[in-house]
């Protein structure tokens, strides 16, 4: 889940590329709480090239108000309890706990509330406050899911375009730098508060 709608494909873009193909019988919701008709269009649109043509999904998107998540933490609690618990997911993508945007902590706390017994990874967004998380699990990517995601992003979001920190140098460095740290080339980050070994 995302507050916007890059955000999934930011934070957990690549490790959804490579769950998809490990698991050719996944069914992917997709849920997006935040946008107006531009921005939704790019949701589904950065969904579906994420999820391709044969995945099972269902794509949620939400109107809450951008920037003003905290207001309305009762109405998305709601909509969490509501429309989101029933699915009773295997593995849930959210924001970060000590993300220093407004929207994505409070995802990320109602997430936690709704969710008490699932397995829960916090992926990152790279910005200007410097609030990156320290990760304690890491996916390595294939060279070609980290192609896709960036891709995705660059062809996908023309919104988002302007904004200084928006390019490829930012996410492959990101992707780059997680992969050093995990022996690996490339690969994405998250932190995972709790892990349940079966």
């Amino acid at each position: 889940m995302g507050a916007h709608s890059d955000d999934i494909e930011i934070g957990g873009g690549a490790t959804v590329l490579r769950i998809i193909r490990e698991n050719p019988s996944v069914e992917v919701t997709w849920c997006v709480l935040s946008g107006n008709e531009v921005r939704h269009d790019e949701a589904r649109w950065g969904a579906e090239r994420i999820l391709g043509p044969s995945v099972t999904r269902s794509i949620m998107l939400q109107d809450f108000a951008d920037a003003h998540f905290p207001e309305q933490r009762q109405k998305i609690k709601q909509f969490f309890e509501n429309d989101l618990k029933p699915i009773d997911p295997d593995l849930i993508l959210t924001h970060a706990r000590t993300d220093a945007h407004q929207d994505h902590r409070t995802v990320n706390e109602v997430t936690w509330n709704t969710f008490r017994a699932h397995q829960i990874w916090e992926y990152e967004i790279p910005k200007w406050d410097g609030d990156q998380v320290q990760p304690n699990l890491y996916v390595p990517l294939d060279p070609d899911d980290v192609a896709t995601k960036i891709a995705t992003l660059r062809d996908v979001f023309a919104s988002q375009r302007g904004k200084h920190w928006f390019d490829e140098e930012t996410f492959r460095g990101l992707m780059r730098i997680r992969g050093l740290e995990s022996n690996t080339r490339y690969a994405e980050s998250f932190f995972a508060r709790k892990f349940v070994v079966a």
